[in-house]
């Protein structure tokens, strides 16, 4: 048996891969990496720029995400101050920069009240992000959003707000440990929807406990009432230190038919697939600003718990999903000095295999591999760099239109099974050894 039937034989709903290499793989720098020698040889005409705000209201059953539930607001404050001198920092840095998108994520950015969310904006402008010039996209919950902080974001340039509902049935969600009521949830929709964003993504989730097909769909039809732009549709993941992850029960895998049945469904409405989560919706704008591609281009993630992106290193602060190890970690951050934000202490190094690497696992996880540009960008051919490739052709997981290699149905479905397949022996040594605390 090959390692990818062993691995096709597995429950494909244990990690998702939305970077290479996955977080688990960083380790320290000994000694630590300036900030200068980091960017010193990296294009910066096509960045994209990420503030993390490591705050919710509260922590759901699934989240391994880095945020503390209930922060004083001393802490925001404090936290706050670190993510300024940080800013200033980097920009210094930097140097002149071209930014091709902006994103505040966490956590829970509308857990910050209109002060803090205006410091994060002006931040964001200190470092060349300027509003109105790029896509900015800003994710917020039903429970911290209300029409003044949602008013800021749109005259601040915010042209896509994402929230999380994961189902508008209030069994289902208490089954994950989220307290949410779905009066709430549509309230919030309505708010949104009469401030104008050009674009709204919901997010709805999967494989929770005693969800069905028929509820499923009865969630995303009322998703569909809201006319999102852009749909997320997520497997519960069960990790380690989470909530469910410490329950000692198995969880259905009824999730491939219920995935199946939404994809179906989003497609007879007339949403694009273009990953084996994101669905976009035929009125959908055009993203606009400066094109940016995230195999090409660099990121520059501010804040604890973010992670910035060069070709040659990844980086970031140390990672936690306990809550005492996330606090003392935010902790450490706020008291950092300014000169000390010119420190990279921690993160990956990425040699020339694995920047071949990350480029075809993060293309074939999307549009697909395009062995021109992948020819062109590296000089070499990429089945050839990657000959276990071939054998996702000959099981019908991908297929070869032109000069381009992409999933089939049968393989965006497993794309959290081949995703880590395709992981280096060295990533895949180091994220076995990661201690989680």
């Amino acid at each position: 048996m090959t390692r990818l039937e062993q691995m096709l034989g597995e429950s494909p709903y244990v990690a998702y891969l939305y970077g290479y290499p996955h977080k688990t793989a960083y380790r320290p720098f000994t000694p630590a990496l300036s900030l200068e020698s980091v960017w010193a040889e990296e294009r910066r005409d096509a960045l994209f720029l990420y503030f993390h705000v490591p705050f919710c209201e509260m922590r759901c059953g699934f989240c391994n995400l880095f945020t503390a539930a209930g922060p004083k607001q001393d802490v925001v404050d404090g936290y706050l101050g670190a993510l300024e001198r940080e800013a200033r920092r980097v920009k210094d840095a930097l140097g002149p920069a071209r930014f091709a998108r902006l994103a505040v994520g966490g956590g829970t950015p509308t857990l910050l009240d209109v002060a803090g969310l205006e410091k994060v904006f002006d931040l964001a402008e200190l470092l060349g992000a300027t509003p109105h010039e790029v896509p900015v996209s800003v994710e917020v919950s039903p429970e911290t959003v209300d029409a003044q902080k949602l008013r800021t974001l749109r005259a601040r340039g915010t042209d896509r707000v994402s929230m999380g509902i994961q189902s508008f049935i209030e069994a289902e969600v208490a089954a994950v440990k989220r307290p949410q009521q779905t009066a709430q949830v549509l309230a919030a929709l309505d708010l949104i929807r009469s401030v104008d964003f050009p674009t709204l993504n919901l997010d709805l989730i999967y494989g929770m406990e005693g969800q069905t097909v028929d509820s499923f769909l009865f969630s995303i039809r009322e998703a569909l009432r809201f006319r999102p732009e852009e749909l997320y549709l997520y497997p519960l993941y069960v990790r380690p230190l989470t909530f469910l992850g410490k329950k000692a029960r198995a969880w259905d895998d009824l999730r491939l038919s219920l995935y199946r049945a939404g994809r179906d469904f989003l497609r007879a409405e007339g949403y694009t697939q273009v990953s084996m989560r994101m669905f976009r919706a035929s009125h959908a704008p055009d993203a606009g600003g400066p094109i940016y591609r995230c195999q090409e281009d660099g990121m520059v993630g501010l804040g604890c718990g973010a992670r910035s992106y060069t070709g040659r290193v990844h980086y970031s602060s140390e990672y936690a999903v306990g809550s005492r190890e996330v606090r003392s970690i935010i902790g450490a951050y706020s008291a950092r000095t300014t000169e000390s934000f010119g420190e990279v202490g921690y993160g990956f190094r990425l040699d020339g295999d694995e920047q071949r690497r990350r480029y075809m696992l993060l293309s074939l996880l999307a549009e697909g591999v395009d062995q021109a540009a992948y020819r062109e960008r590296f000089c070499t051919e990429v089945l050839e760099d990657f000959p276990q490739l071939s054998e996702l052709e000959s099981r019908g997981l991908a297929r070869r239109e032109g000069e381009v290699l992409r999933l089939t149905d049968a393989g965006v479905e497993r794309s959290d099974l081949i995703g880590p397949w395709l992981h280096s022996e060295p990533v895949h040594a180091l994220s076995q050894e990661y201690a989680w605390r």
